[in-house]
């Protein structure tokens, strides 16, 4: 009988495919996790722009000059709710500035309710305006906490609203409005 040189080389073979197979496996949880993180910034980048742009277009309804001092505000998802504009203007007449007041409490818990799912955590809304005769050029800077950090733009640092630190994600919606006559 004769002995065979190539003992135990089917036993490598098995071990570098199992090395292969096992990266492979690493990386596609490596990239399953980088989507995830990818999906969830890109749920509040979404919520944050629904709510800016549902904001404006509150705004843009109101265009009257007694409520815009009103509308330039900021606040945070922490600040309290206050409950004498919660039902205002739901089975009653309202002017323009009392409008304003109930737009801003109605848009503020939809902050406050993004906030408790997690999905604008640490929100920070500030709202903007220049005014130039008739013409209202309307800001509006959400910023929130992110789970991950990222290099922040010179211009993104430039921008005073919320907390400026490296997990902080920012949108800035930018309007033009024609204000009606009082």
């Amino acid at each position: 009988m004769t002995q065979s040189s190539e003992k135990g080389f089917t036993l490598i073979e098995v071990l570098i495919a199992f090395v292969v197979l096992s990266i492979g496996l690493l990386g596609a949880v490596a990239l399953q996790a980088k989507a995830k993180q990818a999906s969830f910034d890109s749920l509040q980048r979404t919520a944050a722009l629904s709510l800016g742009n549902d904001i404006l277009e509150r705004i843009g309804a109101n265009d009257t000059n007694d409520a815009l001092a009103i509308y330039t505000t900021s606040f945070s998802s922490t600040d309290p709710e206050n409950a004498a504009f919660s039902n205002t203007c739901f089975n009653a007449a309202c002017d323009s500035e009392q409008l304003a007041r109930f737009d801003l409490e109605q848009w503020g818990r939809s902050i406050r309710a993004q906030n408790g799912t997690g999905t604008l955590a640490g929100a920070t809304v500030c709202i903007l305006s220049t005014r130039d005769d008739q013409e209202l050029d309307l800001q509006v800077i959400i910023t929130w906490i992110g789970k991950q950090e990222q290099v922040q733009s010179t211009e993104n640092q430039s921008i005073v609203c919320g907390d400026a630190n490296a997990q902080r994600k920012l949108v800035s919606l930018r309007r033009f409005i024609y204000m009606r006559p009082a």
